[in-house]
């Protein structure tokens, strides 16, 4: 008798999560789940309205002086939220004041 080798949790779900119809949804979900993960308490507690329109991730700060700060840091924050749900979910961060 053979018994092949057990697989591994995340590559489970990760064969889940490619074929669940609404992956998208999901995986920018999970993405809305690690931003203060990613960016900090700081940061994430100038954000606010954190939400999707399209592929772009759409921020509202408090203060203008943060705006500038995460507009400058947008394409490094978007490149680690893609490497946190493995996949490239985040095509733009919008940030408004």
């Amino acid at each position: 008798m053979r018994f092949d080798d057990p697989e591994k949790i995340e590559d489970v779900l990760q064969n889940f999560l490619e074929k669940f119809p609404q992956k998208r949804k999901l995986k920018q979900g999970m993405v809305l789940s690690k931003w203060e993960e990613v960016v900090g308490i700081r940061i994430a507690s100038e954000a606010e309205n954190l939400h999707f329109e399209g592929n772009k991730l759409v921020i509202h700060v408090k203060n203008p002086s943060w705006r500038h700060e995460i507009h400058s840091n947008r394409f490094s924050i978007a490149k680690k939220l893609n490497a946190k749900v493995k996949g490239k979910v985040i095509h733009d961060i919008i940030i408004r004041s």
